[in-house]
Parts: C-alpha cells; sequence; structure tokens
C-alpha cells in the first residue's frame, strides 16, 4: 500500500468518487462528473491524501487549512473532511493510517489544532478528538415579532443576494473569529464558495455605519420556511434589527429556522415568543463537531485562568510528554516538567476537552480521558474555565 498527496486534478479519479459514495446518494449519474469538476477551485489548497493499491485508490482524507479562535487566540486549524474508503477496503486500518499521517502533516505544517464533523464520534475520540456542542436550531413565527415592526431601532438594515454582499459578510465573519472562542472560518479560496454559488439571501445590520449582525437565508416556498444558516449577532440590539426584518415576513413564510450558537436562549429574545431550541444528533449524519490539539506549545498566550498544572500526556503520537501549564499571568504559559506542583495524567482528548472548555476535570476520568487528582483538578479547573465554543464553519 502506499499513501501519497494528490493533485487537485487528481481529486476526481482518486478521491471524489470514494467520497460520492460514502456521503451521497449513489449510484450518481455519468454527468455528474461535470460538478465534481466544478468543485477543484473551491479545493486548490486543501491538502489531500490517499492510500492506493497497485494504482486503485482505497481510501480518501483531506484536510483544509482553516483557522480558529481557541480562547482569544486565532491560530491555523486543520479541518478534517471527505475520509471515506473503498467498500471492499473497509475494516483494514487504512483510515487510522491515513488520518495519522494527514495530522502529522498538518501539525508540521504549522496547525496546533483541528476539528471536524464526524460519522462517529467513539472513531474519532481514539484519535484524541473531544465533542463539541452542536448549534441549536430554534424555530419561531413570525408573527410572533409583531410588536417590532413599527419599533424605533438605532440602526439600518440592508437586503441583497449574497454575491452582492459577499465582501461585508466575509469581512464580519473574520471579525468573529478573532472576538469568538471556538469560531472557525475558511481559507478564501473555499469561502468564495458561498458568492460563486450566489445562493442565499443576506441581510445585513449596521449600527453606526459598522457591520453588527449578519444572515445568510433562503425560502424553501410561500408559506413554509425562511431557512436561516448562522444568525450571527454581536449585540441584542443587532439581534433585535434582524428580528424585526424578519417579522416583516409574516405573510410569506409560516416559520423562521436559524442556527443560533448553543449558549443563545431564543425564549428571552422576545416577550410572547414562542420557540422550539433543539440541537439533535445521530449516527452517521448529524454528529455534533469534535476538535483536538496537535501541538501544546502554540498555545501559550491563550486567555486563561490562574491555575498551575504538571499535565503528563500519553497515548497520542502527536502531544504526548509532560507539560507545565500557568496561567497566573492571566495568560497560558508552557514549560517542562517539575517537581512538586499537583499533576494529572492525560489522553489527548482529555487535554483537549479542557482547552476548548467543554469538560470539567472531574468528566474526564468518568470518560476514560484520564487520571485527575483532586489538587490537579482544581489547578485544572482554574486554568481552564469552562467555554462554550461555536464552530460556526461546516465542513
Amino acid at each position: 500500500m502506499q499513501i501519497r498527496r494528490i493533485s487537485s486534478q487528481e481529486r476526481l479519479t482518486h478521491a471524489f468518487p470514494l467520497q460520492a459514495y460514502a456521503f451521497e446518494a449513489s449510484p450518481a449519474p455519468v454527468t455528474e462528473a461535470a460538478r465534481y469538476r466544478g468543485y477543484l477551485p473551491f479545493q486548490e489548497d486543501n491538502l489531500t491524501l490517499v492510500a492506493e493499491e497497485d494504482g486503485t485508490p482505497l481510501a480518501a482524507a483531506s484536510a483544509v487549512p482553516m483557522r480558529q479562535n481557541v480562547r482569544g487566540t486565532l491560530h491555523p486549524m486543520a479541518g478534517v473532511a471527505s475520509v471515506a474508503v473503498h467498500p471492499l477496503a473497509r475494516r483494514r486500518g487504512l483510515i487510522r493510517t491515513l488520518l495519522t499521517r494527514l495530522l502529522g502533516d498538518m501539525r508540521d505544517g504549522g496547525h496546533p489544532v483541528s476539528a471536524l464533523y464526524p460519522f462517529r464520534a467513539s472513531f474519532y475520540e481514539r484519535f484524541g478528538y473531544a465533542g463539541l456542542p452542536k448549534k441549536r436550531r430554534v424555530t419561531f413565527a413570525p408573527a410572533d415579532l409583531g410588536h417590532l415592526v413599527r419599533a424605533e431601532l438605532p440602526g439600518e438594515v440592508t437586503w441583497e443576494r449574497i454575491a452582492a454582499g459577499y465582501e461585508a459578510y466575509r469581512a464580519f465573519t473574520l471579525r468573529l473569529a478573532a472576538e469568538r472562542h471556538g469560531f472557525a472560518v475558511f481559507p478564501d479560496y473555499r469561502s468564495e464558495r458561498l458568492r460563486a454559488d450566489d445562493a442565499h439571501w443576506l441581510v445585513t445590520a449596521r449600527v453606526d455605519g459598522e457591520v453588527a449582525a449578519a444572515a445568510a437565508y433562503q425560502i424553501t416556498g410561500h408559506g413554509t420556511e425562511m431557512v436561516v444558516d448562522d444568525l450571527l449577532t454581536t449585540t441584542p440590539l443587532s439581534r433585535a434589527l434582524l428580528l424585526r426584518f424578519f417579522s416583516r415576513h409574516v405573510d410569506q413564510v409560516e416559520r423562521v429556522v436559524a442556527g443560533v450558537a448553543a449558549d443563545e436562549l431564543p425564549e428571552l429574545w422576545a416577550t410572547d415568543l414562542g420557540t422550539v431550541a433543539e440541537a439533535r444528533t445521530r449516527i452517521p449524519d448529524q454528529n455534533a463537531p469534535m476538535a483536538r490539539i496537535l501541538a501544546v506549545a502554540p498555545l501559550a498566550g491563550a486567555r486563561v485562568g490562574p491555575g498551575r498544572v504538571v499535565v503528563e500526556v500519553v497515548d497520542d503520537p502527536f502531544i504526548a510528554g509532560t507539560y507545565l501549564l500557568d496561567g497566573r499571568g492571566g495568560h497560558l504559559e508552557v514549560g517542562g516538567d517539575q517537581p512538586g506542583v499537583p499533576r494529572a495524567t492525560l489522553r489527548a482528548a482529555g487535554l483537549s476537552a479542557l482547552v476548548y472548555g467543554v469538560l470539567d476535570p472531574d468528566d474526564l476520568p468518568l470518560r476514560g480521558f484520564g487520571a485527575v487528582p483532586a489538587d490537579a483538578g482544581a489547578q485544572l479547573r482554574a486554568l481552564f474555565p469552562r467555554a462554550v465554543p461555536y464552530l460556526f464553519a461546516d465542513f
């Protein structure tokens, strides 16, 4: 078996057919080859590896070079996607070999963190990934927002097709990436697909001339739904401006369905607003995202609490080792082993869960993520206070 990086054109023959079989209705018409060719400009700098025997591709996996905010610092991030295996080559360990090589290459290329959307969380947990919250889908009726129609709200709203407003929308998401924990954005070449497809409307709220909220959406039909990909807001005022825009569709759509961060509380947006907010998970196509740490030293400088602890990471090809993690100055410092400091032994998934803020130290032994004595747990809890990451990018 040979593992190699393939060129952009080779994706048409070595990667896309495997991915299509794994994730799409099949067999696809022969004419679909033209559609696959249309994907190439939006994957030009992806790192795609294939495992092949006698020139036949048996497995493929890709990494998108993205950026993600982790506790206040924007890091290069490897977004793993399109992991697929030939149906006659499954259960042979090909993906384990391929994924280990892919993550190693991305780490060596300067990507200290990675995220993905798994087909099965337990599979990727063995690769050091920890689960992140899934964004919620909130459903509400525009009629419940009637009080906003005549409300005097400072600010202005613009409405246009996404291609026309793309530059402002892209700039806004990059701003959120610099500010919001867990927020991840595509590289320019991948993000451009949103403009090229031009398949969404864009509503933008500006306050004092600055974009403060935005939502890309589609309407499925008269009397049906307005589907908002992500309701991106920065203040209660900017959110109210978008909600007022939605309310003006009372005679056009029955309901609005919008993606929101896991820490949003839509039931408090307005009085007498009926909402259903939910996050459903299901194997294999509706799982919550996951993320992991690929290198510890680059995390230095992250905004953390005043803990100080030694962490020994075991059973991982990328971050196994012993680290002194010190947050007494308000930002993480990473050093070597030091005697006399509280000590914990963690798997990579355990450290990843703490860094991303999704688990308490007491959760880790229960999940099989490590051994955390009480004194080390107290320091880890202070060092990595709970946080709610919002991945945003869907890949």
